[in-house]
């Protein structure tokens, strides 16, 4: 047995540092967390000044098991966490569950892993720094407070199972106010006047009218003063410019620019980087850094100078804004900036080329360009057109990276202009008036939550990736896209002597993988807001957070935050325990059913929002309706909610059965035959024909048969059927693989309960380990 072992969090790492370590040294794994607060209301001794009690998760005492046989067999133990508030809470939980003797611990850490930083660790131990790890207590013992004391009261005021979170509180706060700000929004619209000129000698470019016209009237009676007229150059500013690159990549930076350039969401961004820093490949990833090291300046420095030449370097030392960054820490960047590409399969590469060009740029010279705005004159009006273009003079970083924006239209998106002169005359080949709409403040993606909560300084880079997936998994927001909705716009074009207006349609408010509020969260929200305005105030959450640094520097206690923190709100929690839950918003009144005269109301039923006509205290029993996609229980008019009534409809009969179109918890149906039809995307329950409910339920039988290779008259649980990814057994609800040398139109019936019987049970997701 080697004298030194060395327990780092996760498998893959320990297999990289181990090779760097040589005989002497065993790595291992602690899999990440070993302890936790314990479920119950016994985890927290409030009175004993928070006082937590921590025990060794039920998953991780086989883990703790074998960690204390191999301590008991070394001499020295170091604990190699990673190198923040949570690595060093896992170094500490370790050390009080093997019961480590100080005399034979170390606590080394390193934020690269490659030999020289692990083999430097090694050379460089520290003890265990409990102001990190106080840190790190106070934020779970927080979060658990106001997570248990809130959480019962959302299930006895609105509804079981909500749960509420301080920083997932806010989160959600955020997108249910955007949503409000655009169900309020109302678009304004005005002309934007482009025109197409060509110079005698040159390609056509298109200037813009320099301001804009806000009636069609004003628009009509502009391209009418220009019919006849002479166009000619009278100003030409020519103006040199610089560009600068972006600073290396933070945890926030990286999450939202892999969303713009590559489509990750930002825990997929966090699984790849994590795969890739484990390898060795990158540094650490969660860090609220731009500096680089001076060994990684030298590093990026030779490579730009080989690989570009010299004239293509600029060395820069960035400084980070955030007042809780640490500078001893790196930005993300490549551990070995010659390595061009990294990472097992295709994600992981698009991921390391993106960190690798960024932090490359970073140390690259500027950008040098010339920017040419042109004036044209009109003759018949004093109105000018401008054109603006942009020409490279010198490349420097732009080379190799070029930042994205969250903007839907890049507006600085420069064209080149041709070569102009000025008094220069100039042919117009078109003009148009086009009706521009005002755009509603856009719906949050989850790079630009991220954003948002890092502008606030609401989370920190472990927390920004846990917290969107926590909102999505809790059902109060969903990230999804939507199709947009067809308008009407005016195009006014000058034709020859005259203006010819026309009206065309525009797809308008199309939305890709954005975060959508449920009316849950709606609910949730506004009862948070009203009762318990501290946990869901943006600033108060801020300044939890630098109390909480304030405790990893040291200079505050963190028993005594937590006081100050809890004294308020726990009496705010025993006030809200006597609010009568009518009072709650989680229903209102829409309206009188015309046909019956009874009360209709939106609120939340058991499996989401309905409406409802009627109560349940009269002799008829209430109607019920789910609200479609996109309704909301606050804005819902009562013409929508009586559509709602309008299903289940019946479409028609078709072979002696009645077809009938519904929506249900799982989308709109058609029900025929005691079966039901999804209706595809796009297609409305209340308005498909008989003729399009048979085409649908005519395709899905003419695919299930198909799918079915073969049954077995004396046995009807057992069939051979054509999956995803080819034939296979069905026997009641198992599947079984059919073996390579079996042909599956071959397999008896015998066969296939033989080979049910020798296949292993297939355990779900989210088996309990027996404890």
């Amino acid at each position: 047995m080697a004298k030194n072992l060395v327990i780092v969090e996760s498998p893959a790492k320990a297999k990289t540092i181990e090779g760097y370590l040589g005989k002497d040294f065993t790595v291992t794994s602690s899999y990440g967390h070993v302890r936790d607060l314990p479920k119950g209301d016994k985890a927290i001794d409030i009175k004993a000044g928070f006082k937590p009690t921590y025990e060794v998760t039920a998953d991780k005492k086989e883990v703790i098991k074998n960690l204390k046989k191999l301590t008991k067999e070394s001499d020295i133990v170091y604990l190699a966490s990673d190198d923040d508030r949570e690595g060093e809470a896992i170094a500490w939980h370790l050390k009080e569950s093997l019961n480590l003797d100080d005399a034979k611990t170390r606590r080394i850490v390193f934020r690269e892993i490659t030999k020289n930083a692990i083999l430097n660790s090694i050379q460089s131990p520290r003890g265990i720094d409990m102001d990190l790890v106080n840190a790190q207590q106070a934020r779970r013992i927080l979060d658990r407070l106001v997570g248990f004391e809130l959480s019962p009261i959302l299930w006895k005021k609105i509804k079981a199972g909500l749960s509420a979170g301080r920083v997932q509180s806010v989160a959600v706060r955020l997108i249910v106010d955007r949503e409000r700000e655009i169900e309020k929004f109302k678009a304004q619209s005005d002309y934007r006047v482009t025109a197409q000129f060509k110079p005698e000698k040159g390609k056509s470019f298109q200037a813009e009218l320099s301001k804009r016209l806000k009636v069609e009237d004003e628009a009509k009676a502009f391209l009418e003063r220009c019919i006849g007229a002479t166009y000619k150059v009278e100003n030409l500013e020519v103006k040199p410019a610089k560009k600068s690159p972006a600073p290396p990549f933070t945890t926030s930076t990286l999450q939202q620019e892999a969303s713009r350039k590559l489509g990750f969401s930002v825990a997929q961004t966090m699984s790849l980087a994590q795969r890739l820093y484990e390898s060795g490949k990158i540094t650490y990833m969660r860090t609220d850094s731009v500096n680089l090291s001076d060994f990684a300046i030298e590093n990026a420095s030779k490579e730009i100078t080989g690989a570009y030449g010299p004239e293509f370097l600029q060395v820069r030392k960035y400084k980070t804004k955030s007042e809780s960054a640490q500078e001893a820490h790196e930005a993300i960047r490549p551990t070995d900036f010659a390595a061009h590409e990294a990472g097992e399969e295709r994600n992981e590469q698009r991921l390391y080329e993106l960190i690798w060009k960024r932090a490359i740029a970073s140390q690259m010279a500027e950008a040098e360009l010339e920017r040419t705005v042109a004036t044209i004159g009109i003759s018949t009006t004093p109105e000018k057109f401008t054109a603006q273009g942009e020409i490279i003079k010198f490349e420097g970083f732009l080379k190799v990276y070029l930042e994205s924006t969250d903007d839907e239209e890049d507006e600085n998106n420069q064209s080149i202009l041709p070569a102009l002169a000025v008094n220069q005359a100039l042919d117009m080949d078109k003009m148009l008036a086009t009706e521009r709409f005002s755009r509603p403040p856009a719906r949050y993606s989850e790079a630009a939550l991220v954003k948002k909560l890092e502008e606030l300084g609401i989370g920190r880079p472990s927390t920004y990736a846990p917290t969107i997936s926590t909102i999505q998994k809790r059902d109060y927001v969903v990230k999804e896209s939507r199709e947009g909705k067809e308008r009407s716009y005016q195009e006014l074009s000058l034709n020859k002597d005259k203006v010819v207006v026309q009206t065309k349609k525009e797809i308008t408010g199309t939305e890709k993988g954005k975060l959508f509020p449920t009316n849950i969260a709606m609910v949730v929200n506004d009862f948070l807001v009203e009762h318990f305005p501290n946990v869901i105030d943006f600033s108060f959450t801020a300044e939890v957070e630098k109390e909480f640094d304030e405790i990893a520097h040291g200079s505050k206690v963190w028993e005594k935050m937590l006081g100050n923190f809890y004294e308020g709100f726990h009496s705010k929690v025993e006030i809200t325990e006597n609010i009568d839950r009518s009072e709650v918003g989680s229903s209102r009144d829409i309206g009188i059913d015309p046909k019956s005269g009874k009360k209709i109301i939106a609120r939340l039923g058991r499996f989401g929002p309905i409406v409802q006509i009627g109560d349940s205290e009269g002799e008829e029993k209430p109607q019920f309706a789910s609200l479609k996609k996109g309704q909301f229980i606050e804005s819902i008019s009562l013409e929508d909610a009586l559509e709602l009534f309008k299903l289940p409809r019946e479409v028609g009969e078709w072979n002696g059965e009645t077809l009938v179109a519904a929506a249900g918890r799982f989308g709109p149906y058609i029900k025929y035959d005691g079966k039901f039809y999804s209706l595809p995307k796009g297609e409305d329950p209340l308005s498909v024909s008989l003729e399009r409910s048979i085409e649908i339920i005519k395709a899905k039988q003419e695919a299930d048969a198909n799918k079915l290779i073969k049954s077995f008259t004396e046995n009807e649980e057992v069939q051979i059927l054509n999956g995803q990814w080819g034939p296979y057994i069905k026997v009641g609800k198992k599947n079984v693989k059919i073996p390579k040398d079996k042909k599956a139109e071959d397999l008896t019936l015998a066969e296939c309960l033989e080979l049910a019987e020798a296949a292993p049970e297939k355990k779900g997701r989210f088996v309990k380990k027996k404890k």
